[in-house]
């Protein structure tokens, strides 16, 4: 079993309930992280819209934002030195420039001045250890490979060359919108043109992302395991880390979303060893893993992870 040492932090839901936690529900829950071997913490988008996790300026005066009444980066930032723990920032999504509008310039421009904002207001925090690039695809969508490569090179050069992480889905047959009320599509994606499509996208952006983490949520069980091997090879092929998005919640259920069954995360984590990729992150420990997440399911999966990993 490949161990879980990361987790995204989602804190603009737009399809998760959010649990109205403070400081101390935070501080309690990096413990919980960090007693079952969290190392990495990765922001997932620090903006989606109108909401924010910081108060920014920028987004507010560009987008209409609504500043925050809690500065989450920097509590996040803080707690994650507590612990020990690297943290991962995670770019701005407008939710319609890029994905509704195919305006993916005017996505960039923005995120270019959030990027700026960013590193002078936090990257003197020493826990400040990457950048996520939140617009997440499986496909060649639109101007995405600019939209990487622009973002990608410009985080890496103010901050000194720090690694930036990307997380696509493939397009499966579990590739459904929250909003759409199935389960499954009957058209979706092969191996083959995966891997087609991803070796263009890779190869044009391999200067500007070092990190490759696909979700593994959106195939079937049984196809996990081919998938993970190609998604491997082409990592090793343009110099990339490979990593693995394990979801931690359930898309085989009718209602969106649940903690995963232990025994289909087992399954997943296995194969991601098998395939030798080098980390596990999921989506996401507080709401799915944590010992305090308003699913009481999810105390459950941490209990029964934690206890195969004191086994192994």
């Amino acid at each position: 079993m490949l161990p879980i040492t990361a987790t995204f932090l989602d804190e603009i839901s737009h399809d998760i309930p959010h649990q109205n936690w403070g400081r101390e529900e935070w501080r309690k829950d990096f413990a919980h992280m960090k007693k079952m071997g969290i190392d990495t913490v990765v922001l997932i988008r620090c903006g989606y819209k109108r909401w924010l996790t910081y108060p920014s300026e920028v987004l507010v005066q560009s987008e209409g934002a609504y500043k925050p009444p809690v500065d989450l980066v920097a509590m996040f930032l803080e707690l994650a030195a507590e612990e020990g723990m690297q943290f991962y920032f995670g770019l701005y999504d407008s939710g319609k420039y890029w994905w509704e509008e195919g305006d993916y310039q005017k996505e960039v421009d923005i995120n270019l001045r959030v990027i700026d904002e960013v590193w002078q207001k936090y990257g003197h925090y020493g826990a400040f250890k990457g950048w996520y690039l939140s617009q997440e695809v499986s496909r060649k969508t639109g101007d995405i490979m600019s939209l990487y490569t622009r973002l990608g090179k410009h985080c890496k050069q103010i901050s000194g060359g720090l690694p930036t992480l990307i997380s696509p889905y493939i397009d499966g047959k579990k590739a459904i919108l929250s909003s759409q009320s199935n389960l499954s599509k009957t058209e979706s994606i092969g191996l083959r043109q995966h891997e087609k499509d991803w070796n263009e996208i890779l190869d044009a952006i391999k200067d500007a992302v070092d990190i490759l983490a696909f979700q593994d949520g959106h195939v079937e069980y049984h196809e996990l395991a081919a998938y993970f091997s190609v998604n491997k090879s082409l990592a090793d092929k343009y110099g990339m880390q490979c990593w693995t998005n394990a979801e931690s919640f359930d898309r085989d259920m009718p209602i969106k979303f649940l903690p995963i069954k232990w025994e289909k995360l087992l399954l997943k984590l296995e194969a991601a060893q098998r395939a030798g990729l080098s980390k596990a992150i999921t989506f996401e420990f507080s709401h799915f893993m944590s010992p305090q997440s308003a699913y009481p399911q999810a105390e459950h999966l941490y209990n029964r992870y934690v206890e195969k990993l004191n086994a192994l």
